[in-house]
């Protein structure tokens, strides 16, 4: 697998995620999801490879979650997945992906447990 990261360039967090990537010396694939949003199944695929359940990984004070209820325990993660796919501004950032594992670099320090 390839390093990925799933980044927002607005978010301080995901450029700093990045800058301790390329400082590191690797040049990740850089998924820009804001603007190519996942499909309801590669965001289900996500949270499998982050080993969460969807819902903990999305941002939960973004307006689409309350208007969407996402906390409501009875959704399905397929049902969380769709409204994913349409509110891709839901999902945490970033996420790293690498041959090593997943996570969401929060902090963004995390990102050397994978590199």
């Amino acid at each position: 697998m390839s390093l990925t990261i799933w980044h927002n360039p607005r978010c301080s967090k995901s450029r700093e995620t990045l800058g301790l990537i390329e400082a590191a010396g690797k040049t990740p694939r850089i998924i820009a999801y804001l603007k190519d949003p996942p499909s309801a199944a590669e965001a289900l695929a996500l949270a499998g490879r982050l080993g969460l359940p969807i819902r903990e990984m999305l941002r939960k004070g973004e307006t689409a979650f309350k208007e969407h209820n996402l906390a409501n325990p009875a959704l399905s993660d397929a049902e969380i997945a769709e409204v994913v796919a349409g509110h891709p501004i839901l999902i945490e950032r970033p996420i790293v992906e690498s041959a090593k594992g997943s996570r969401i670099c929060r902090p963004p320090e995390r990102v050397r447990e994978i590199l």
